[in-house]
């Protein structure tokens, strides 16, 4: 009977674990069509017109309780995070937050882990250590923002030499440049991630009736990528000189794989000059002292006793 029941309630929860399956990746699915097909609405992965306004009661406070409330320094700091890949609207006032909350916790965490677990500091380690943890808590956010974006400017960069090549393919192959950008995001969405959604955002902007220009020199502004920069300033030059775009980018491609070729010698030109610092600090000590024993067990047998007046054996 135990069996019996056993089975039933195993029988049911599979059931269920596949209904819920099913469902789910129905929604998904659903969801990832509309994606593809909502230029005519508000686009679901980047809106066009997104607002830049804290909703959110509490965090309009402090937006205006901190120095969010000057417009230039939340503007700043709204690009920084940007950068790293936090667009969203409220993404200051979240990284205000996180740097009020670590500045203040660390050095609480010090002090609670000090009392429990050791002996509790006294004299200048009770001021000392928990200075150097809240400047620790205000630090590792910028740290933390700065790494990452120095770290998808240069995945851009990388990324882009490489989408710039199918641009110019698909151009030559009698695609406008609108629909370069959507096929070109299409074609490297899984290797080159980053490329493809600057380009599928700038498709987007494109579909629902943006400027050009614009919406090129906002690329440009998120990527703050040279290379990326020099693209759209040569874009927006042809289209305005009424010149050929398709000659104008496969020159622009020459010459960046010429940058790319010149930018790895120099790399594999600092490779003798960084392999220097460890053979002088480890491995030449270690040849000099080899050279050098034979002789000392040499002045350390005969020299010093013969110095001292002792008889050499």
């Amino acid at each position: 009977m135990i069996i019996i029941i056993e089975l039933i309630v195993f029988s049911v929860v599979v059931l269920v674990t596949v209904a819920l399956e099913r469902e789910v990746t129905r929604v998904l699915a659903q969801r990832r069509r509309l994606g593809q097909q909502a230029f005519a609405g508000r686009p679901t992965s980047s809106p066009l017109l997104q607002t830049l306004s804290v909703e959110n009661p509490f965090f309009r406070w402090v937006q205006s309780q901190s120095s969010l409330s000057d417009t230039a320094e939340r503007a700043k700091l709204r690009r920084e995070l940007a950068l790293a890949g936090f667009d969203y609207p409220s993404a200051p006032v979240v990284y205000t937050i996180i740097r009020f909350l670590l500045a203040i916790g660390l050095p609480v965490a010090y002090l609670v882990a000090n009392s429990l677990f050791g002996h509790p500091d006294s004299g200048l380690k009770m001021i000392l250590f928990p200075l150097i943890a809240c400047a620790a808590g205000l630090l590792l956010p910028r740290y933390v923002v700065g790494t990452l974006a120095g770290w998808r400017r240069d995945q851009t960069e990388r990324e882009f030499p490489d989408a710039l090549d199918l641009m110019v393919v698909c151009i030559e192959a009698g695609l406008s440049l609108d629909a370069s950008f959507i096929r070109v995001g299409q074609e490297v969405k899984e290797s080159h991630q980053r490329i493809a959604e600057e380009f599928g955002r700038v498709s987007e902007e494109l579909r629902a009736g943006r400027n050009r220009a614009e919406a090129l020199r906002d690329m440009a502004d998120r990527t703050d990528v040279v290379g990326i920069r020099s693209f759209v300033s040569l874009v927006i030059q042809t289209e305005s000189l009424g010149a050929s775009i398709t000659q104008a980018l496969r020159t622009y491609s020459v010459e960046m794989r010429e940058t790319r070729y010149l930018k790895a010698e120099e790399r594999a030109m600092r490779i003798p000059v960084l392999m220097s610092v460890p053979v002088v600090t480890c491995m030449l000590p270690v040849i000099v002292g080899s050279l050098m024993l034979p002789a000392i067990i040499d002045v350390v047998r005969t020299l010093l006793p013969a110095l001292a007046g002792h008889p050499v054996r």
